[in-house]
């Protein structure tokens, strides 16, 4: 065997790591930080905050006595507060009889502690997850800013033949007579787009330096990959960020709807794509996957994809928002997610949709090397998507995680009285064991799901 050969393979596992650990750093350091910061300001002592799992590979205590620890394994982490017997925060009996006398250090155990206390603590991780995404979305609102309206033409981007008319700076009053709607009309833009005619060259009614003129320029939405959905198909057969399809099967295609058409009428079989790239024509096979995709409405449709999202014939010139408008987009990008995490996973259950498309660590795993491979901005949305992703899981009222904690406290907060500790080491058990059942079978879809 020739050892050379293995080294590209081992360098992209190595990559793909590095992005896992670092994105699960990040988004598990926000959520223990939440618990731990909530928990000293509502008088709960922390023992360890650990970063990892495992054998101790670094640690020191501060000025509160928590010890701040890093451990060999870094897939997770937890806080260990005052009179937790485990990083579940399960009792510790003899902690807690220890302070059964003492007041005021009962009162700064988390077993202790008064009820509004705790929940505080235990809500905190979840919601710094979330807090976590929108601060990323609003940051890169902010870095990127949003299209300029009226649509202006930022920078052109390189495509094989295309008529050149267009140049950074102009304004798009209309296409082919028909006038461009403000973008603030969604409803309205979208049906502009949409009306476009599948012409190879189009008539652009353009303000250039306060003059209005008429120029020819390319088909507005071409057969450009903007970027590559990971584990996809287009992924696997290696397309990449700015290439473009110019032929399926033979048959020359210069719309991205014509890519889509074929697509979705390949029945699955394997399609032959040319494409160019910065200048060479390359030749690509792929087999299309079949997509659940949402609807507005909550319902999925399947769909062959390949996976890749386009863009138009240039890059739209863009003007920073207002800090109010970045936030408001940084929440509403983060309820999405939510409410798409939670619309899929009923479909899921009820059978409309294939649970295939829960992924497991590998999967994260691969999304992550494949979001980092397409540049820091991927990677840091990614990271958001994820941050929300677990502050939802955390939130389920699963015995163990955070949500399981929160169904107990509102018990306690009825009844008058926790649920007896006998009844709490059985629930606990019981909540493991959903979530290492969860982890397995989300394992044994990314080793076995297409």
């Amino acid at each position: 065997m020739d050892i050379l050969s293995l080294l590209p393979q081992f360098g992209g596992l190595i990559w793909t790591l590095l992005a896992f650990v670092v994105a699960l750093s990040v988004i598990v350091a926000i959520h223990e930080y939440g618990h731990y910061i909530v928990g000293r300001w509502t008088g709960i002592k922390a023992d360890v905050f650990s970063l990892g799992f495992g054998p101790v590979l670094w640690s020191r205590p501060d000025k509160h006595g928590t010890r701040w620890q890093i451990a060999a394994l870094p897939f997770g982490g937890y806080v260990k507060f005052a009179g937790d017997a485990n990083a579940a925060s399960g009792k510790d009996e003899a902690a807690m009889a220890a302070v059964a006398d003492d007041p005021e250090a009962k009162r700064h155990t988390m077993h202790g502690a008064p009820l509004w206390a705790r929940t505080l603590t235990v809500a905190a991780g979840p919601v710094f997850n979330f807090a976590l995404s929108i601060i990323i979305f609003f940051a890169v609102a902010l870095t990127v800013g949003v299209a300029r309206d009226p649509l202006t033409v930022g920078e052109m981007r390189p495509l094989p033949n295309a008529a050149q008319g267009l140049q950074s700076g102009d304004e798009i009053a209309g296409i082919n007579g028909v006038t461009t709607p403000s973008m603030d009309d969604e409803e309205a833009y979208n049906a502009f787009i949409e009306g476009i005619p599948q012409q190879q060259v189009l008539n652009y009614d353009v303000v250039r330096d306060g003059t209005a003129l008429s120029v020819d320029g390319p088909y507005l939405l071409p057969p450009l990959v903007n970027q590559v959905v990971p584990q996809s198909a287009a992924y696997q057969a290696g397309l990449k960020s700015g290439d473009v399809v110019t032929g399926v099967d033979g048959e020359p295609i210069f719309a991205f709807q014509q890519l889509k058409t074929a697509v979705e009428a390949s029945d699955g079989k394997a399609l032959q794509l040319n494409v160019w790239r910065a200048g060479e024509s390359l030749e690509f096979t792929m087999i299309p996957k079949s997509t659940d995709e949402p609807q507005p409405d909550g319902s999925f449709v399947k769909n062959l994809r390949i996976g890749i999202a386009g863009g138009m014939a240039f890059e739209a010139a863009t003007t920073a928002p207002g800090l109010g408008e970045a936030l408001w987009g940084g929440v509403a990008n983060t309820w999405r997610i939510i409410d798409g995490s939670l619309s899929g996973l009923k479909q899921m259950i009820v059978g409309n949709i294939s649970t295939c498309n829960l992924s497991g660590p590998v999967g994260i795993a691969q999304t992550s090397g494949a979001m980092a491979s397409q540049g820091a901005q991927s990677f840091i949305y990614f990271i958001a998507v994820l941050s929300t992703a677990v502050g939802l899981l955390n939130l389920f009222p699963i015995p163990a995680l955070d949500g399981g904690h929160l169904v107990f406290y509102a018990y306690e907060a009825v009844a008058g009285k926790p649920p007896s500790d006998g009844a709490l080491r059985v629930l606990m058990t019981v909540g493991v064991s959903l979530v290492l059942m969860l982890m397995v079978f989300a394992l044994g879809n990314d080793l076995f799901c297409p």
